[in-house]
């Protein structure tokens, strides 16, 4: 419960705080800070501090200019210190991460009169391995270094620029003006420059590591265990969630969590339990791993143990070769069969209905599933007689080599275990009554080949979310300017999962949303399904839309029409566009802002990534134009396949999954408006079903107050 001693704390901070900075009371921060408080804290632990009962959960929806960040610390940190746990603060990307970590945690620390101790957590990839450069400088034949599944993935050339890059960075890391943070880099860093001299858990070798005294990792990591506060992201959460809890940060029942942008939460829960494999790159990769084990073979001449096991897992590579290459012709002619067009890849798409393997299938993803395993667990027996060299006590390797090889028998283990989760999920039936999985596949053709990717993932993060992190937690708080669709929580309790015993609330927002933008919808007679009539009235329009020494944000569904649009303007008008396509995110809001501080007008036309998360205040940003309701695009597997479980329930898929998103959509667009409450401007939003369609009106009301300025046909 929340004592008077914790209560005191925190209307001491706020108000500390508040006179700091030379503010008033918020209303709707106050709101905000009373309810997490008093929910977080209402958790009951035993005397072994483990949480009985069920956690202290509290859902927020925060409007824009209510102060979250503030809130929430000044609310949850006391709560957490009294109780003996730690407050991790998740947040939807790496740049807000560090925004809390070198912005605000440093004025709250300063100004509210609070003791406490934070710190900045980044999973492993984010940082130099300084083993993979040493190897990589020392010119090692090391063909097990980067078995690249996907042609992404593959190592960039060590040509004389990655190399001096490479050399700069050594020079960086000597001189302390770079501490191994990619994130700190002071030029761009291209990811094929990046994968070859960075790591991950399953090949790190840990403390039995050369380098593990100057581990950059480690380093930035060593003081977690003794602080109040960790500010990590949401992926990190996930990542550590799907290790089990604890492995890269402390375990869920130590913790009360805050997801900041937690409407972002069910998607990117999904995105870490979904699972795809590419037959063709597997093939390739399977093909590598043999040239590596070769490679190993050669330096571990000698050591029986070793040899036997390498022959164990070259028989295992030639098995899956096998079985793929008959997959592999099933599929091809399966897709041909029952596939459907995929302009999106420029292919083809079978999405099997309702998730339903077919039998043939079925028993290729038991083989191959098997096979995987076996593969994983002769992996994971090398890597043990690895570990031996590492420590000293390999029959023929030496520590120098054990600490080479060490990494190729973890990236063959993970690479093996993930692709036989994909197979698995393929040979195992969904249980009976429970949402199923999206599974389907894709045969792409591009520039030089073929190939034929396997997906499956869930449709609802609910299950698992609820298993490893509600149950699980401490306590939690989940906030956002967009958590409810249709001014209900529905929505996000079912996606999420979180228990329904959770507090949930709406904070209003400072901003004066009558007085300060108005809603315009247009007297237009074009059906925005009527794709090339649509496209031409915008075209049209989109002279008269655009004001000198302004700036535009024209936010459009799908890249086919933004594309459509921007070919068919006027040169003049045209001139004027920054088109997303052309431009990196940071290059291009740089590049707008600069042509607004010179007094011209520029126009960005984005998708659904310029929709959300991006600040344009003031001048930079005065008008919104949203070129059409911002429904799901409808053949999306994941969405058809929750469509079909719904209507099969006797739902309606429509009502119930795409006028909620899209009303979530769309205050979503609307709010890269109004980002300070001395903004103003206009939206525009030139899709009359609004106004003609019954789900209108539902969408209208789910805005904020706008000043409605909607035109009559005539």
């Amino acid at each position: 419960m929340l004592t008077e001693a914790v209560k005191k704390t925190i209307q001491t901070a706020y108000s500390t705080w508040l006179e700091a900075r030379g503010l008033t009371a918020r209303y709707g921060q106050r709101l905000m800070i009373a309810e997490i408080a008093k929910s977080v804290a209402g958790v009951f632990l035993d005397t072994e501090g483990n949480r009985c009962g069920e956690p202290g959960i509290c859902v927020v929806e925060a409007g824009t200019g209510t102060g979250k960040t503030v809130a929430y610390t000044l609310a949850a940190l006391p709560v957490a210190q009294s109780l003996g746990k730690k407050l991790v603060i998740a947040t939807a990307t790496v740049a807000l991460q560090e925004q809390i970590v070198y912005r605000d945690f440093p004025d709250i620390k300063k100004n509210s009169g609070l003791k406490f101790e934070y710190g900045l957590a980044k999973g492993r990839g984010r940082y130099l391995c300084l083993s993979k450069l040493d190897t990589l400088l020392s010119g090692s034949d090391n063909q097990g270094m980067a078995l690249a599944l996907y042609p992404d993935e593959e190592a960039a050339p060590l040509t004389g620029e990655a190399l001096g890059t490479y050399q700069s960075m050594l020079d960086g890391l000597a001189d302390g003006s770079w501490d191994g943070d990619r994130d700190n880099w002071p030029d761009i860093m291209p990811d094929p420059v990046w994968r070859p001299i960075t790591t991950d858990h399953a090949q790190c070798t840990g403390r039995r590591c050369a380098h593990i005294t100057e581990c950059l990792y480690f380093k930035a990591r060593e003081n977690l265990d003794d602080i109040d506060c960790i500010i990590a992201n949401q992926d990190l959460v996930l990542a550590d969630l799907a290790l089990g809890g604890g492995a890269i940060l402390p375990a869920p029942e130590d913790c009360i969590y805050v997801f900041d942008e937690g409407h972002q939460l069910p998607d990117k829960a999904l995105n870490h339990f979904a699972n795809k494999t590419r037959v063709s790159a597997s093939r390739k990769w399977l093909d590598q791993t043999r040239q590596a084990l070769a490679g190993l073979a050669k330096d571990a001449e000698g050591d029986a143990d070793i040899q036997r096991l390498l022959e164990q897992m070259n028989k295992s590579v030639d098995e899956l070769q096998h079985q793929l290459q008959n997959v592999w012709e099933w599929l091809e002619s399966a897709i041909q069969e029952h596939g459907e067009a995929d302009g999106e890849n420029e292919g083809m798409r079978w999405r099997l209905e309702g998730g339903h393997v077919p039998d043939q299938l079925a028993q290729y993803a038991i083989v191959l599933a098997a096979s995987y395993d076996r593969l994983a667990q002769l992996a994971d027996r090398l890597s043990g007689l690895l570990d031996d060299a590492l420590a000293g006590r390999g029959e023929k390797l030496t520590k120098a080599e054990g600490e080479l090889w060490y990494p190729l028998a973890g990236q063959i283990a993970q690479r093996a275990k993930n692709t036989e989760a994909l197979w698995l999920s393929y040979r195992r039936a969904d249980p009976a009554g429970q949402p199923p999985k999206a599974r389907w596949m894709s045969f792409i053709a591009f520039t030089g080949g073929v190939e034929i990717e396997l997906a499956s993932t869930p449709i609802m993060a609910a299950d698992s979310l609820t298993e490893q992190l509600w149950k699980r937690c401490c306590g939690a708080v989940i906030t956002s300017a967009t958590l409810t669709a249709l001014q209900s929580f529905d929505r996000f309790v079912t996606r999420s999962g979180v228990p329904e015993s959770s507090q949930k609330l709406v904070v209003p927002s400072p901003f004066d949303y009558f007085n300060a933008a108005s809603l315009h919808v247009p007297a237009m007679k074009i059906d925005p399904g009527d794709n090339l009539a649509h496209n031409q009235l915008i075209i049209d329009m989109m002279p008269q839309l655009v004001a000198p020494a302004e700036g535009t944000l024209v936010l459009f569904s799908s890249r086919r029409q933004m594309l459509a649009v921007y070919e068919g303007l006027q040169s003049d008008t045209r001139d004027l566009v920054l088109l997303q396509d052309n431009y990196s995110k940071q290059v291009l809001i740089k590049r707008h802002q600069e042509l607004i501080d010179q007094g011209q007008s520029s126009i960005i036309f984005g998708l659904a990534s310029f929709a959300e998360g991006i600040d344009l205040p003031g001048n930079y940003c005065t008008h919104v134009v949203i070129a059409k309701l911002p429904f799901a695009v409808p053949d999306d597997p994941v969405e058809a396949t929750l469509a079909d479980w719904i209507k099969d329930r006797g739902g309606n898929p429509f009502m119930e999954i795409s006028v909620p998103d899209a009303a979530i959509k769309l205050v979503q667009a609307s709010g890269r408006l109004l980002r300070k409450e001395d903004d103003r401007g206009r939206i525009t939003l030139l899709d009359r079903r609004v106004v003609s369609r019954r789900y209108g009106k539902a969408l209208l009301d789910s805005l904020p107050n706008y000043r409605r300025e909607i035109e009559n046909w005539n």
